[in-house]
């Protein structure tokens, strides 16, 4: 049994320690503004009748300056990298080679070109003719000569490659038994692949997905439901696959052979659009994935500092991701390179909705992320002048983000909620509350950001007494938390729990597992093995005492939606106020279905609709105790001596016997049972989340949209 004890008044004046709040708060959100229009601010002037004033801040240009060198930096580094990614395998350095030895040859009065570079000069523009001599067009034909020889070694270079990995036979080779026709093809593989490759370097030399037979693909779909069915069930699917062989099948397979002429992968764009996001259904638990921490070790027990360290080797990959510095993923144990495609949209990415399908958005390049605390939104700027902060600094912001004591805006506490349920209210809200003003900026804060981070009040991690079902809680909380406390749209979100453990919970349409992995083991032993921490668990590094402090996101959140909600509310309790008004004046419903059943049973027919109607289970029994003699009893004057009512049990094995009685004005006290027999019940369980419900009825009623600390709630083993 449970006793489930709510205690609280609804009350419309506001306290003096509220107002104070308030105002504290009022003053903190006016710092930090100032602060902000202080840094963004880079030049002012007005116009006197003297002329123009004009005010410079200096630092403001000097960050504006260090963001533009960093972006361009970015620019010509990606440019690099095209270059060196583009004529992968060969180098940049292996046209200088190609060009001297044709004009080494050529002096040696050789022509390799077989009268090619005649045919180039000769077609040379006619101002080049009137402004270089013959020697120099002769020149200029080589290397143009030259460069369309190295263009198309390249090219050879790269079918040959694609040929290479193309070679799948070394998969069904039993283990130590490598035929001689394998041992050549390693070979080949590491000759061509000996220069170190960019991330994406193999991207163009990796086959097309080729498109299995259609014949081959039904014979195997046969000989693996074979076992789940009758012989009688098998030759009606088998006959059913020959029919659809020889008549829709090979023209449907004519299609996908012409789409697998032109496109690398013939699945993935399908697979992406039509398996995730034309889903829709909630993408929480249904498709969202997540990752845990070391098992045995937690590297800090300080929260922020392991925000900070874990923050900087995410923001290290992102850096190694851009430039490409990566290592291409290969098979385990060989030189076959992976598909390095889905890393691009990793950082910087979001899920959006929309009313049909939703859309990955990307963006080239994010300088934040956003942090989540206590039902309150961040914006946390992860670079200062152009170099990244560093995991002291970043420690220090997260600090302030902890120890901010300002309340969540009204309804800005569980607008996560908004990408944990389905996806089409999700678009609807989206368009209609957060398409301008300050929720459109707010919100494109959090979908633009780098990542989204969630400083988590709990602790986790396999401690204590119950390590299995530590782990469990552990696992259930990356899962979906609170199923508001987490961004599930973000391609990842981060969650630092109070003990300094920490997790992943992952975005599944832009990446499989596999992608996301490679980051988390990344993370982890860059931020234990690499970063660090001091002896007392704080991260290492100084700090820029003159940072600005992170930005509250601000919400204006429509009162008449939190309204929508009580109109709901109050219309669910007037709809259940009259249904048993109906039963307590004889118009019930089970009553008189129970009697027409008793009846067709004496009269010996048989209605399918009764037996459905009377074989529902009871898996939900609940009953009010009533206090019928209230005058019997002062608890005004002894609120000690409070009844706690009485209760039954279960009428369904897998069900609950929930009684319940209301005391006074401010208790119910709730007595819930079920069977031990049943694992898919569990009293305590259902009390927290009954505990729940009513706080969450009384903090809509009340307006107030932290309305549990104005009450309490209890459950307690009885």
């Amino acid at each position: 049994m449970l006793r489930l004890a709510v205690r609280g008044k609804f009350i419309n004046s506001a306290s003096a320690e509220a107002f104070l709040t308030f105002e504290a708060v009022s003053r903190s959100l006016n710092a930090i503004a100032m602060a902000e229009a202080h840094q963004a601010v880079a030049f002012q002037f007005t116009i006197t009748p003297e002329g123009i004033d004009l005010q410079l801040s200096y630092q403001a240009l000097n960050q504006i300056y260090l963001s533009g060198v960093r972006s361009w930096k970015k620019r010509v580094s990606r440019m690099k990298n095209r270059v060196i990614k583009g004529v992968y395998p060969a180098s940049p350095s292996s046209w200088l080679f190609v060009a001297i030895a044709i004009l080494a040859t050529m002096y040696m009065q050789s022509d390799p070109s077989m009268g090619l570079i005649s045919k180039i000069q000769q077609h040379l523009p006619l101002s080049l003719h009137m402004s270089l001599s013959a020697q120099g067009q002769t020149m200029l034909s080589a290397l143009v000569f030259s460069t369309l020889l190295w263009l198309s070694l390249i090219l050879t270079l790269r079918l040959c490659l694609k040929l290479l990995l193309s070679y799948h036979r070394w998969m069904f080779e039993l283990h130590g038994k490598v035929s001689n026709t394998t041992k050549v093809w390693v070979s080949l593989l590491r000759l061509f692949s000996r220069r170190k490759p960019l991330l994406y370097s193999y991207q163009t030399s990796l086959p097309h997905l080729p498109v299995p037979a259609i014949k081959d693909t039904l014979s195997r779909y046969l000989e693996s439901v074979r076992p789940l069915l009758t012989d009688q069930e098998l030759k009606r699917m088998t006959d059913l696959a020959n029919d659809f062989e020889s008549t829709l099948g090979n023209r449907l397979q004519r299609y996908l052979k012409l789409k697998a002429l032109w496109a690398t992968n013939y699945v993935s764009d399908w697979w992406e659009e039509y398996i995730y996001l034309r889903g829709r259904g909630p993408i929480m638990v249904n498709s969202n994935y997540y990752g845990m921490d070391f098992l045995y070790v937690t590297p800090t027990t300080v929260q922020a500092a392991r925000a900070g360290n874990t923050i900087t080797a995410l923001l290290l990959y992102r850096r190694k991701v851009n430039k490409e510095e990566l290592t291409p993923s290969r098979v385990p144990g060989t030189d076959i390179p992976l598909c390095a495609a889905q890393c691009e949209r990793m950082f910087n990415t979001t899920r959006t909705p929309g009313a049909e399908t939703d859309v990955l958005q990307h963006w080239l390049d994010s300088d934040f992320v956003v942090v989540y605390h206590r039902g309150r939104y961040f914006r946390l700027w992860v670079y200062r002048g152009g170099r990244l902060l560093s995991p002291r600094e970043l420690e220090h912001q997260i600090q302030s983000i902890l120890d901010d004591p300002s309340p969540p805006f009204p309804g800005e506490e569980k607008l996560g909620a908004l990408t944990a349920g389905d996806r089409c209210p999700w678009a609807q809200m989206r368009k209609q509350f957060f398409s301008s003003g300050v929720n459109r900026r707010s919100l494109d804060a959090i979908e633009r950001a780098a990542f989204f981070v969630t400083l988590d009040d709990e602790e986790q991690g396999m401690k204590g007494d119950d390590p299995a079902g530590n782990l469990d809680r552990y696992a259930k909380s990356l899962l979906h938390g609170k199923c508001y406390d987490r961004w599930f749209d973000k391609s990842f979100s981060i969650v630092i729990y109070k003990n300094g453990k920490n997790g992943l919970n992952a975005e599944h349409s832009w990446a499989d597992a596999p992608t996301v992995a490679h980051l988390w083991e990344y993370t982890l032993a860059t931020d234990a093995f690499h970063l660090g921490y001091t002896q007392d668990g704080h991260c290492k590094g100084e700090v820029e005492r003159s940072l600005p402090p992170p930005q509250r996101l601000a919400w204006d959140i429509p009162p008449e939606t939190e309204e929508d909600c009580r109109r709901l509310f109050r219309r669910a309790a007037e709809k259940h106020q009259n249904l048993y008004r109906m039963a307590m004046t004889g118009a019930g419903i089970d009553r008189h279905l129970f009697c027409l059943y008793v009846v067709s049973k004496y009269l010996g027919v048989d209605s399918p609709f009764l037996r459905e109607v009377l074989s529902e289970p009871w898996r939900l029994s609940t009953s009010q105790t009533p206090i019928q003699q209230m005058e019997l009893f002062d608890l005004k004057n002894h609120p000690d001596f409070v009844s706690l009512g009485g209760g039954f049990g279960p009428v369904a094995d897998d069900g609950y016997g929930v009684s319940y009685i209301i005391v006074g004005e401010d208790m119910i006290n709730f007595h819930v049972s079920s069977k031990y027999s049943c694992s898919e019940t569990d009293s305590r369980r259902f009390g927290v989340q009954l505990r729940k419900a009513l706080q969450d009825i009384m903090a809509l009623l009340s307006g107030d949209p932290k309305g549990s600390s104005k009450g309490s709630a209890q459950v307690q083993p009885k």
